[in-house]
């Protein structure tokens, strides 16, 4: 199969994870060759990520701090000079909500991204309820910002991205080679150093569990090429709002 469709690169796009490290593992790559050509990456963050450790002495207080400050680095390493937000929703209890979707419609409507990448909620099997959530809010806020009559109260104008790019889908149809960009995506995700204890390992202090994340991630960018022939590649379903 090959694949000749790639979107331009967009002038603006934004993220809409519901983690910190969530859009990195979906789309570093393609977030770090889009703003290397010109493109201003926002990147909104839904939840605090106050669960995302195996610590039992780890205080969520001090996660959260730890977390938004890694979110911050990963961001200037992937190159985004956009808006970093994070709405603050308690990790594990998101719910999908009337406040989320307009939360996304409204910085929707002010970034006015010509891309917005997020999580597949239609993935089969997909256990995080954060993901699902998230998911669903993304694909909402997007559908309200286009049209005038959601949420009036804003104050602000409509605004309808060209494309929606979901990671993590059972059936992608869009795919970005990340051949030249798989090591800031691996050194962006490396940033999240807190997350060494749960799906890094201890790569940031261990050599040997770094190269077993480093091949682990290669492996994984692998087989999302693998349908288009592309070594290395992150895949998508691609809407047309």
């Amino acid at each position: 199969m090959t694949f000749d469709g790639a979107l331009p690169v967009p002038y603006r796009a934004l993220t809409i994870g519901a983690h910190p490290d969530d859009a990195e593992f979906g789309a570093g790559g393609t977030l770090s060759r889009w703003a290397s050509e010109g493109c201003e990456v926002s990147m909104l963050v839904v939840t605090d990520g106050s669960k995302g450790t195996w610590n039992p002495d780890r205080d969520p207080s001090h996660l959260i701090s730890a977390r938004t400050s890694e979110q911050q680095k990963a961001a200037e390493v992937l190159g985004a000079r956009g808006e970093l937000i994070h709405l603050g929703y308690v990790d594990g209890e998101l719910e999908y909500s009337m406040t989320l979707r307009r939360q996304i419609c409204e910085w929707v409507r002010r970034l006015r991204p010509e891309v917005v990448l997020s999580h597949d909620p239609w993935r089969r099997y997909m256990l995080h309820p954060d993901h699902r959530a998230t998911g669903w809010g993304a694909i909402d806020g997007v559908v309200a910002a286009r049209d005038h009559l959601f949420f009036p109260e804003l104050g602000l104008v409509k605004h309808r991205p060209d494309a929606i790019l979901l990671w993590g889908a059972d059936e992608p149809d869009y795919w970005e080679d990340i051949g030249a960009t798989f090591d800031q995506k691996l050194t962006a995700l490396l940033c999240h150093s807190s997350q060494t204890e749960t799906s890094m390992s201890s790569a940031e202090t261990s050599e040997e569990a770094r190269a077993e994340f480093t091949a682990r991630m290669a492996e994984w960018a692998g087989s999302q090429g693998e349908p288009v022939g592309w070594d290395r590649a992150e895949s998508f379903k691609l809407l047309r709002p």
